[in-house]
Parts: structure tokens; sequence; C-alpha cells
């Protein structure tokens, strides 16, 4: 869907959802998505549009100039993917009797085993690490901050959603980014601590948030370096 104002045109998508307020989410390459409650008529929508409008131009140019020149990745001798925060090179060994293609981390590289040296090849046994890799994070991380929750979630899962870092359903079934393992342990563990919350408050009221401060007093710096660094996380 379209809309013009003030001489600019925005694309967005809309969502509805059972919510009782109307929310805009820009992503890492500048897509709108505006989730409203059912029912909700597209005039409203354009109204709530309208009055950020400002805002939106400047963040959807914001994230925009962020991923320019970054969607292009080197999957070669050379390269590097974050991980846990930090920069790591990887390394390329081909091996045609390998059953199948897979990422060691070895010190201070990305070491990828693979049969062909193909790109895609290599861009998949990568999502296959990070998943693994976030996979094991998250459970580690549930399981140290149970101590402040009395309710425990009924399954984890990781996901390639790609508007979410972490979700939580009505059910306490907690889904999380696998790019996650790209981030600091203490923005994977805002997360965590973010969806465990969740459990306890489903939406985002003072009484959500008064409990992760509870847990993650700096909570908000975290939460920043998401905001300033995501488009970085990429494979």
């Amino acid at each position: 869907m379209i809309h013009t104002f003030s001489g600019e045109t925005i694309s967005f998508d809309i969502i509805y959802k059972n919510r009782t307020t109307m929310g805009i989410y820009i992503d890492l390459y500048g897509n709108v998505e505006v989730q409203v409650p059912k029912g909700t008529s597209e005039e409203f929508v354009f109204q709530l549009l309208e009055e950020k409008w400002t805002l939106i131009q400047q963040r959807i140019k914001e994230m925009k100039d962020r991923t320019a020149g970054h969607k292009e990745r080197v999957y070669d001798q050379g390269g590097s993917f974050l991980y846990l925060g930090n920069a790591i090179s990887i390394l390329i060994s081909q091996d045609t009797d390998i059953k199948k293609d897979k990422v060691v981390l070895e010190g201070n590289k990305l070491h990828i085993y693979v049969k062909d040296h193909d790109e895609e090849r290599i861009k998949q046994a990568l999502k296959r690490f990070y998943y693994q890799q976030c996979k094991a994070f998250v459970e580690r991380r549930i399981q140290f901050y149970q101590s402040n929750f009395k309710v425990k979630p009924r399954s984890i899962r990781i996901s390639d959603n790609k508007s979410n870092w972490g979700t939580c359903d009505s059910m306490r079934q907690l889904t999380f980014n696998w790019k996650l393992a790209m981030a600091p342990l203490e923005v994977i563990d805002y997360v965590v601590v973010h969806e465990m919350c969740h459990m306890v408050h489903l939406n985002h009221d003072r009484s959500f948030w008064r409990l992760v401060g509870k847990i993650l007093p700096d909570y908000e710096q975290r939460e920043n370096w998401l905001a300033l660094s995501s488009w970085k996380m990429i494979v």
C-alpha cells in the first residue's frame, strides 16, 4: 500500500492484530509496517502516518544510509562476520570428502568446511552455525534468568523472523531471531529477559518495563546497541 503526503510517498504494509494501539515499525532496509487493531480503517492509518511523517522519513533515510554498501558480503578468505558482537574473519577449506558443510569456531576465526567453494554453500553453512549458536545461547540464558520468574516458557524456538528479535505469545512460546548470535552476550540477555517478561505482561505497559528494569537496570543501553548496530547483523 502507498500513501502520499507533502509531496512524498511512502510504501507500507498494514498488519491487523489483536491489539489496542497502533504502531509503526521500520526494518533494517527502510521497509515500513503499520500494526493496528482489527477493524481499524485505512483513514486512521493514513492519519497516523501523517502525524509521524517527518520522523518516518528520517528513520527510513537513516536505515537506508546505514545499510548502503553493506549488503554485499565477502564469502571468501578475508571476509568477516559478527559473532557475539565481534567481527570474526572467515577461513574456508574445501573438502570433497566431508559429509556436510559446517562452520567451526577456531580461535579468532570461523573455519568453514565446504564440499565446493561456492558462495551459496558458504552462506547456508554460516546460517546453520548461527542457528545452532543462537539456540545454545538462548537456552542457557533463559535458564540463568529463570529464578526471576514463577512461570516457565512452554517452548523455545529459533526462527528467521525479519521484523522481530524475539516474540512471546499467550501460550508462553518464545521465539528468537537466529541473528542474535551476532550480538554481544549482554544484548542477547536483554532480548531473552524482554521476552521472558512477556510471559508475565504480554503487552508493553508500565508494569512490563518495570519488570525488565528490575532485572536489567541498564536495559536501554543494551536495546540501543541493537538500534545502532543491527544493520551489521547480516549473512
